[in-house]
């Protein structure tokens, strides 16, 4: 296990149909918000433990006021030799270049449409801004790659037209199953679009061996086309948690080593009132322990906190 995703806030501009209820405000108080500092503390004992991928996730990571210094923060810590961000990217014209400054390496941009009407259903966001934002961080030699969640009778048919972006741009795509982790009717079956579908949609593809990342994604050349695509299938995918090696810090400091399992460590006693090396390795270590063998997606689970809240 050497990859840590660490949310940071979970709140977002943005009210995605398959991570954020509608109606949802019941937002954390922020003095249960880790700190810059604990973060840091965090990471630093994670870093000692053996980790060296960091992932800056959110809610949307670019809503919280301190971000850069976070990034810059995590960017100093030794061992840590890849530093990325998960982003909706509406934030990036303001603030790719400080954030590219601070550290940054690269960037995972959600991107579920093109059509604006389409991603205004899907986000409630303004594809214009996202759009700019992943220009900015182009321009800045950030490198991408684009996340797509697929959602029946919602982006099925903008498949082509996100796979013709991906290329144009030179940035590989990434098409990812539906999962539970929404507390919304998203969870309806009738939403699922298996990869399997959207591999036949696409046609003939040659696998790639390169890897582009820490995750699961299993990546795939378009024939006689010059764009890579990456396929997520947590569901369908029976060899999906075979591999994984990461665990996730929520924003107000819960430790969790499956997103699809309900456990999690908390590190609040070694974070406050003051900061424990020792005792945060110990959780650390007693959390990995416990590590699942895989999740439990497809029993019939059921979420019970947002996405947000527990980091995406």
């Amino acid at each position: 296990m050497d990859y840590l995703r660490i949310s940071v806030t979970d709140r977002c501009n943005e009210r995605c149909l398959y991570c954020l209820p509608q109606d949802f405000h019941d937002w954390l108080p922020r003095e249960k918000i880790l700190t810059v500092t604990e973060i840091l503390a965090v990471a630093e004992v994670a870093a000692a433990q053996g980790v060296q991928r960091i992932r800056v996730t959110g809610g949307e990571p670019t809503a919280r006021r301190e971000i850069v210094a976070i990034v810059a923060g995590l960017a100093a810590l030794p061992g840590i030799a890849h530093l990325t961000m998960t982003t909706n990217g509406t934030r990036l014209p303001q603030l790719a270049s400080a954030l590219h400054a601070a550290g940054l390496q690269s960037l995972n941009i959600s991107l579920d449409a093109l059509d604006p009407a389409r991603y205004r259903e899907i986000t409630g966001g303004d594809i214009v801004q996202v759009l700019a934002g992943i220009d900015a961080a182009l321009a800045l030699g950030f490198k991408i790659k684009l996340n797509t969640v697929l959602i029946r009778g919602r982006n099925d048919s903008e498949i082509p037209r996100l796979v013709d972006f991906a290329e144009e741009k030179n940035i590989p795509i990434r098409f990812i199953e539906l999962m539970p982790v929404s507390l919304t009717s998203m969870l309806d079956d009738s939403n699922f679009l298996p990869i399997a579908e959207v591999r036949r949609l696409l046609g003939p593809m040659t696998p790639v061996s390169r890897s582009f990342g820490a995750g699961p994604a299993r990546y795939y050349a378009l024939e006689g086309r010059r764009v890579l695509v990456g396929f997520i299938g947590a569901l369908t995918d029976l060899h999906f948690c075979e591999q994984c090696n990461k665990m996730r810090l929520t924003c107000e400091g819960q430790l969790r080593p499956c997103l699809g399992n309900h456990h999690e460590t908390d590190l609040t006693p070694a974070l406050r009132p003051r900061i424990d090396p020792e005792l945060l390795a110990h959780l650390f270590q007693q959390t990995l322990a416990i590590k699942p063998e895989a999740h439990l997606f497809r029993e019939n689970y059921q979420p019970q906190r947002i996405m947000t809240a527990i980091g995406g």
